[in-house]
Formats: C-alpha cells, sequence, structure tokens
C-alpha cells in the first residue's frame, strides 16, 4: 500500500522479552542458536512503520511470541518510501532482514540481487493453490514463487453519486463512452476557468493515480504495459494508444484537471469520479464522515459493451532473505501467520493475515477469507475490489520493473500536461522502457 491507511484497532496479546533478545537478529552479529535458553530470534522487516498497520501485525506477531519457545519475531519497519533502499543497503552490509515484506513490483530486482530465497516447494504449492492467481503472479517470477501474498490491492472505480445524481446520471458509466460523458456531464468550472469539480480525476500526485489508473484501463481494454516474457514494452498498441487517447481527450476537454490532488479533492466532492485501489475505502471513511454515503465503487469501464473486464492489481509479500541462517523456521512462522486459521468475530475462520488486512480495510488474495470476511458486516465498497481478485492482471515484476514504471509515469505526465503528443508519447515510452528491460542486469 503506497496511501496511508486506518481502521479499528485490535486486540493485543502481551508478551515481554528481554532486552538481549530483542536486540538479536538471525542475519545480524548477535545470532541466537535455538539451545535452550537461548531461542532463534527472526527479524521482520516491513513499511508497517506507524499507526493501525504497526498494530495490526503486531498483534500476531505477539500471539507467535506468546505461544512458541524456541523460535522469536522482532518486527522492524521504515516509510514505504525508505523500503527497498534498506532492503539492498542492509543487504550490501550483510544486515539484511531474516523476513522481508516487499512491494511486489520489486520482486524480479531482488531475486536478481539475491535478496529473497525461493519458497521451498510444499510452501510454492500451497500458496498457488489457496491464493487467486493476480496474487501467485506479484509473488512470483519466472514461475518462482517467493514469498506469501500478503496485501493485494485491486482497482476500481470510486464514483460520488450525489455528484452524478445532480448531472441527471442514474447510475455509473460501465464503458469508455459513457464514461466519457458522465466526466462532461459532472465537470464544473467558475466563470474565470478554474476547475470546480473534475469529472473524471487524473493526478500527477502519485503512481497510483499516473500510473496505477493508466495500466487498469489498459487492462481493460485487453492490453499490457510490457510483453509476457518482460523483454520489451507492449503499450505501444492498439489498446495502450486507445487509452491514452482517452486520457487525453478528457485533459484537452476540460473534464479532467492533473495538477488537482484527488486524495484531498474526491473527499471534498470536487471530483465525481476516479479509479484507485480498494486500500483507500479506509482512508475515505474518516475523512467524509457522513458524506461517505455518496461514495460507491463499480468495476473499470470497459471499452465497449459486452468487453470482459481486467483491471490492475499489485501487492505485498512476505519472503524469506537468503542470508537468514534458519530459514525452516522462518518459513515456519510464515506458513503459521499466512496459513493457519483463527476465528474472527462474526465466527468465521481466516488466516492471520487475512484478519489483519481485513482490519486495516484490505484485501488479501484468499478471496474465502475475504468473502467470510465481509459477510461479518465489512464495508460493501470493497466487494467490486474482491470480485476484481478474479479477473485482475498482477502488475509486471521483471528486474526493471520499478525504473519502468518511473518512466512510464514520466511519460503520461507530460502527455496529460500537454508536453506530449500521443504519438510522442508513445514512441518515447518504447524507446526508454524497452532500453530498461534490455539492461543486462
Amino acid at each position: 500500500m503506497t496511501g496511508s491507511r486506518r481502521g479499528p484497532s485490535r486486540r493485543h496479546f502481551a508478551l515481554a522479552l528481554p532486552s538481549a533478545l530483542l536486540a538479536a537478529g538471525c542475519a545480524g552479529r548477535h545470532q541466537g542458536t535455538g539451545r535452550p535458553g537461548d531461542p532463534i530470534v527472526l527479524t521482520l522487516l516491513s513499511h508497517y512503520s506507524s499507526g493501525v498497520l504497526r498494530k495490526a501485525l503486531q498483534e500476531p506477531v505477539d500471539e507467535w511470541n506468546a505461544t512458541h519457545d524456541r523460535v522469536k519475531v522482532r518486527t522492524e519497519a521504515v516509510e514505504f518510501t525508505d523500503l527497498l533502499t534498506t532492503f539492498m543497503v542492509r543487504q550490501a552490509a550483510g544486515q539484511g532482514a531474516d523476513i522481508v515484506q516487499p512491494y511486489c513490483l520489486w520482486t524480479g530486482q531482488l531475486v536478481r540481487a539475491g535478496v529473497l530465497r525461493p519458497a521451498p516447494p510444499e510452501h510454492a504449492e500451497e500458496i498457488r493453490r489457496d491464493y487467486s492467481a493476480a496474487a501467485v503472479g506479484g509473488a512470483s517470477v519466472a514461475g518462482g514463487v517467493y514469498g506469501y501474498p500478503t496485501e493485494v490491492q485491486t482497482y476500481a472505480l470510486y464514483y460520488n453519486a450525489r455528484l452524478l445524481r445532480a448531472a441527471g446520471l442514474g447510475q455509473p458509466p460501465r464503458t469508455w463512452p459513457e464514461l466519457e460523458e458522465a466526466a462532461a456531464r459532472t465537470m464544473r468550472r467558475d466563470r474565470y476557468g478554474n476547475t470546480l469539480v473534475q469529472g473524471f480525476g487524473l493526478s500527477v500526485y502519485d503512481d497510483s493515480t499516473t500510473v496505477g489508473q493508466t495500466l487498469a484501463l489498459l487492462n481493460a481494454a485487453g492490453g499490457g504495459f510490457v510483453t509476457p516474457d518482460g523483454g520489451r514494452t507492449a503499450l505501444d498498441s492498439a489498446a495502450g494508444r486507445a487509452v491514452f487517447e482517452l486520457e487525453h481527450r478528457l485533459v484537452t476537454r476540460g473534464a479532467s484537471a492533473p495538477g488537482v490532488n484527488v486524495y484531498q479533492a474526491f473527499p471534498s466532492g470536487q471530483v465525481a469520479m476516479v479509479i484507485s485501489a480498494g486500500w483507500w475505502t479506509g482512508s475515505l471513511k474518516p475523512l467524509m464522515g457522513a458524506d461517505y454515503r455518496d461514495v460507491g465503487v463499480v468495476p473499470v469501464p470497459v471499452p465497449a459493451a459486452g468487453d470482459r473486464h481486467a483491471t490492475l492489481s499489485t501487492g505485498f509479500l512476505l519472503g524469506v532473505n537468503t542470508a537468514c541462517r534458519h530459514p525452516d523456521a522462518a518459513w515456519e512462522f510464515l506458513r503459521w501467520l499466512n496459513a493457519g486459521r483463527t476465528r474472527v468475530r462474526g465466527g468465521a475462520t481466516v488466516t492471520r493475515m487475512s484478519a489483519l488486512q481485513a482490519a486495516v480495510g484490505s484485501l488479501t488474495g484468499r478471496a474465502d477469507d475475504m468473502r467470510a470476511l465481509l459477510g461479518s458486516g465489512g464495508d460493501p465498497n470493497m466487494r467490486p475490489f474482491l470480485d476484481a481478485l478474479a479477473y485482475a492482471v498482477p502488475e509486471p515484476n521483471g528486474p526493471g520493473a520499478q525504473q519502468a514504471k518511473t518512466l512510464l509515469r514520466t511519460n503520461i505526465e507530460a502527455l496529460w500536461t500537454g508536453q506530449q503528443s500521443v504519438d510522442r508519447a508513445l514512441r518515447t515510452i518504447r524507446r526508454q522502457v524497452d532500453r530498461e528491460v534490455a539492461r543486462s542486469w
């Protein structure tokens, strides 16, 4: 998750580990031996650094520590923006954490850098069997599984029903022509030409709105960012051109204003529609209060009626570092956290990770768990994101994926702000991304 989230706090298990143990780490200098009186201590590094995310992860870790004598787990966290750099720097210094929780986009890069250990066959088989295809794809490279998928984000269309009704629209758009019509009818400007309401939110604020929604539309059109083997870009195609032309029309006709921060404008009723990921629901509720009742979510519109749905999925995984000296213990903990079942309020029996993600307004790739949790009183706006697990396409995660995504974002922003035409943007992306993904890593 690349944005902030809020969710209900959860009950904690109390366990006070001796300070000497908390200072130890499996891949660090002071290594637990596993002998009686000297437990193995595994370090887990994630981006769950504050608020409900930190508390939600700490609860099952505390439960594990309270019920397991030979293996203990200590959590460490950094901000998401520092996570990849931290992985790489600590690994180079020989101080990598035993268990890591990377963004799936980085999986190929971390595998190539020797950070991630392949999942043992029995774990890989379990993951392939129990998780959605999109979740498994995000945690895999070249067919090999490298960890348990944790949070999985799919993309859908958020809309403000009040703004649509005020424009005479009885339902949200299902196709691109309907999307353009709804965007044109809901946009509002003052007499000086300043945007009061964006019909469709295009924003240069971050990857989630710049790249994420573009790739969601691209997948809905049957296209892709890179070829299946990851060797070159596939964006310069009929589907890619159609997406760029759609976004270009929305901007030039005034229905979209890329300079507006949709994360602020949508909750304030200044954006009628925007494509974003499911984590946002957890932030919108406290921001909007009673006005949240106007928010609805539907699948990403498709180019034409009758087209099959598709969208983008992103996510995170928990994997084991190649430097971990007790990998069997690390995988045992990960199976307990991600596959072991626990009973939650309402009577549902789900994995601890599914309960964790649901508590903060997110999903895992275990659709059965999510249906059970949503069925016991979850936000109905989460259901379209859950349904999308069945048809979502994982974000490409080859070794050069992060840099390719950065290049894509730069060129999309240049298109939206009038610095590039559709033709030039597609040519530039093809040239730059092909060079990046073809690098000898």
